[in-house]
């Protein structure tokens, strides 16, 4: 595998040669098969300037405890409290705690199988938890319907793309905006003034998204002709017509070379500010998630083993065993 060019980091305390696989398809899973030096140089390097030794370097990380949630320090919006997920005798996730502030890029990172998707799919109501609640704006969301918790204001996008291949790009994003419908199906039907009024506002906002994002040019084209990173974007395009105030994004880089990714990366911070969004999202290049998120969560078999900034995930020592594991005989 090699190695990228070095590009200016956005943390300038980080080291340039934070670097790591340029990409994986959506059909080779969550995390390839890299060498232990890669994966060093990607997000555990503990030979960086001030980091000459890993916090707890000293202990043996023995167990999966999970960490204690930290104390938040703004406006929280949403808080799934030791959500758990059972599948018969296998524990997927065991007392995720997470705490979202209000205006934060949250990224949930952990080696293949972790459970990440998991916790997602309970956040969103496609699971309901065995155990624990998730809480919305300090309303319990745990028992909703995955369209009620969309209407609510949370949207997400999913590892393998979900388009509607077969409609086109404007017809895509016109679907997530009826989630917005007030109007009956009779006034629809009927053609009546107020459907109408509706109907248009929706195109306007249609098309407002798709020039925000860059495909309004490519509009007329079927969602399935686009290239991997333009549906990705699409993907993105079609949550945000749901008017959403969290987006969760899973693995929204995954399949996308390396200028893809840059660019990726300062959509998604632009997109959090235009709309004023919270983003949690689940991504495994760590590239983009050093890059651009306020706080990290690490997940080893369905454990919450550490939590915090991009330094501090770097240098911590549970996360470089989860990551490359131990020698037995060392």
């Amino acid at each position: 595998m090699g190695k990228e060019p070095n590009t200016p980091h956005p943390d300038k305390n980080l080291h340039p040669d934070v670097f790591l696989d340029p990409g994986i398809k959506p059909d080779e899973g969550a995390m390839v098969n890299i060498t232990d030096s890669h994966i060093k140089s990607a997000i555990l390097r503990t030979d960086l300037e001030g980091y000459a030794k890993p916090v707890g370097s000293e202990d043996e990380a023995t167990g999966l405890t999970p960490v204690a949630p930290k104390p938040p320090q703004g406006e929280v919006v949403l808080e799934p409290e030791a959500i758990t997920m059972q599948f018969g005798g296998l524990t997927a996730v065991n007392e995720f705690n997470l705490v979202l502030e209000k205006g934060q890029i949250v990224a949930l990172i952990g080696p293949n199988g972790a459970g990440k998707t998991t916790a997602f799919n309970m956040i969103t109501g496609v699971y309901k938890p065995t155990k624990g609640r998730v809480w919305f704006n300090g309303k319990d969301i745990t028992d909703l319907k995955p369209d009620a918790i969309t209407r609510l204001g949370i949207a997400r996008t999913f590892q393998n793309i979900r388009l509607f291949r077969d409609l086109t790009v404007y017809e895509n994003v016109l679907i997530g905006n009826h989630l917005r419908i007030r109007s009956s199906f009779l006034s629809a039907t009927a053609g009546l003034p107020g459907y109408r009024k509706e109907e248009a506002h929706f195109r306007e906002k249609t098309e407002r998204l798709l020039k925000r994002v860059g495909l309004w040019e490519l509009r007329a084209e079927k969602a399935g002709s686009l290239p991997y990173g333009k549906q990705r974007r699409l993907e993105i395009a079609r949550a945000l017509a749901t008017e959403p105030q969290i987006l969760l994004l899973d693995e929204p880089a995954a399949g996308m070379n390396p200028k893809e990714t840059d660019d990726l990366t300062e959509f998604i911070r632009e997109i959090r500010d235009e709309f004023n969004l919270t983003i949690f999202m689940i991504e495994h290049h760590m590239q983009v998630v050093m890059g651009i998120s306020d706080k990290i969560y690490v997940f080893d078999y369905g454990t919450t083993i550490a939590e915090g900034n991009a330094k501090e995930i770097q240098n911590n020592q549970r996360v470089i065993v989860a990551y490359l594991g131990v020698d037995e005989d060392a």
